[in-house]
């Protein structure tokens, strides 16, 4: 499952390093949290190894 933006991208990035103990779990916020207590390690490499280029910064939000 490739990131849909540059920010969930980096946000997985984040929850993969706290999952490998690389970095403090207490240090994630916002998206990054939530993506480390749901997701598995191999579903964050997944997202984390999405190429940037190309992605919006931001997605778009869905509309009702």
């Amino acid at each position: 499952m490739p990131a849909k933006s540059k920010k969930q991208q980096m946000a997985a990035g984040a929850a993969l390093s706290a999952k490998r103990g690389e970095r403090s779990k207490a240090s994630l916020r916002g998206a990054s949290r939530s993506m480390a207590e749901s997701m598995t390690q191999s579903e964050l490499r997944k997202v984390a190894s999405t190429k940037r280029k190309g992605l919006p910064k931001r997605a778009a939000k869905k509309r009702k």
